[in-house]
Formats: C-alpha cells, sequence, structure tokens
C-alpha cells in the first residue's frame, strides 16, 4: 500500500495536495502524520522526515521501497500507476495545459503564498484586506488565477478546471483555501469554483482534520498571537 508523510494539515500547503489527490481519486494509502515542531535541523519534525526523505520535507510518497518527493513528480507517479483514475486530462492538449499551470503553480504565486500562508482553522479577513491594499504582488497573483480558471472553465465547461476532478483541481486546493481564509476579492464565478473545490469529499475531509488539530504554532502564525475562539 502506499504510505504519505505529511505534516500538520492546518498549515501545510504542500502535504495537502497529494494527500487531496488520492483522498479524493480513491486511492487506498496510510497517512504518516508528523507534525511540525520547528524546521531547525535538530528539531524531532527534522529527524523524523530526514530518515524518509534526503531533503527533509514533506510531502513524502513510499512504495514498497520506492521514495517519491516533491508533488509534482508524486503527483506523475500516482497517475502512472493508477492510470484508471484519470488523474491528469485524456486530451492530450487539456492534458498539457493541466500540467502546465500545475508547474506554474509549483513555482510561481510567490507572494500570494509567502503573505498568505494556508492556515484554515483561521478567518483573516481583515488582514487580507491590508494586504490587497498593500501588496501589489498579491494583486496581480489573484488576477492571475482569476484569468486562468476563468478560462479553463470557460473553455471546460465546469464544474472543475478541466471538467472532472484532475490532479490540477487538487494542485489548486491549498490557493482556495488561502482566498477562503483572507476574503481576497475575486469575482462570483471564481468564488463559486472555490465553494465547489471546498466541498469536494476529499477537501472537506483535509479541511475537517485541519480544524480537529488544535495545534497553534507561532512559527506558522504572522498575523495571530493566538488562536481564534
Amino acid at each position: 500500500m502506499l504510505k504519505l508523510y505529511i505534516g500538520n494539515k492546518n498549515y501545510s500547503s504542500w502535504s495537502m495536495r497529494p494527500w487531496v489527490l488520492l483522498r479524493q481519486a480513491g486511492i487506498a494509502f496510510e497517512e504518516v502524520r508528523v507534525r511540525f515542531d520547528s524546521f531547525e535541523a535538530n528539531s524531532e519534525f527534522k529527524r523524523a522526515i530526514g530518515a524518509v526523505n534526503p531533503t527533509g520535507k514533506v510531502p513524502v510518497l513510499v512504495h514498497g521501497d520506492l521514495v517519491v518527493w516533491d508533488t509534482l513528480a508524486i503527483a506523475e507517479y500516482v497517475a502512472e500507476t493508477h492510470p484508471d483514475k484519470k488523474l491528469w486530462p485524456t486530451d492530450p492538449k487539456a492534458r498539457a495545459g493541466a500540467r502546465s499551470i500545475c508547474a506554474e503553480m509549483h513555482s510561481g504565486f510567490t507572494a500570494l503564498r509567502s503573505n498568505c500562508p494556508m492556515n484554515i482553522e483561521a478567518h483573516l479577513p481583515d488582514t487580507g484586506a491590508l494586504l490587497w491594499r498593500d501588496k501589489a504582488g498579491v494583486r496581480a497573483d489573484v488576477q492571475r488565477l482569476v484569468d486562468m480558471w476563468t478560462a479553463l472553465l470557460d473553455e471546460h465547461g465546469g464544474p472543475l478546471l478541466f471538467g472532472e476532478f484532475t490532479v490540477a483541481d487538487a494542485y489548486f486546493a491549498p490557493v482556495c483555501m488561502r482566498l477562503h481564509t483572507y476574503g481576497l476579492p475575486v469575482p462570483t464565478h471564481i468564488a463559486a469554483y472555490v465553494d465547489r473545490v471546498r466541498a469536494l469529499p476529499g477537501v472537506k475531509a483535509w479541511i475537517d482534520e485541519a480544524l480537529a488539530e488544535k495545534d497553534f504554532l507561532a512559527f506558522e502564525e504572522p498575523y495571530r498571537l493566538r488562536p481564534q475562539n
């Protein structure tokens, strides 16, 4: 059976991607959650993950004696080993497009990711409003998302980016969490897509378990001194 090592569900956006992909696709796997304590070299987290992954990061997929790290590599491996799940679009043009936007997410949207870290439990619209006012990079990243998602939803007819659920929707699920947490302004049809992603059974399961963690890690909390009631 596949074994997936992940970090805290409330904070770990990279862990969320393959977990949602596997859960939503109905692929059996064993979850190994290694909670964050710090990212120092001598932390419990680094020691635990370093024994599995040479980069000392999550997520990590283990299949027998094979170890796969990096979310794109994990997605490709899972898609190759479960072709019946059609995790990438079947049309070659659409498949190339899906891979392109996942790669763009992987290396881009740095302003949104750095200024709006994933925090599913938090409700931070006031912070989001200040970021929207003061951070041109955040506004530019959100506009790119709006343009990208609008074009794909129009082209493929929804309800998801390529019609049915694919790697692309799993890849952008943490972005949907950020838009929701920080209340960033998006058009109605984009907000509806965010709501549809959040309602997917695999995504909802992740959200529910993130809310149940009750961990409050100061180094992951740039905008709060304590958890909200």
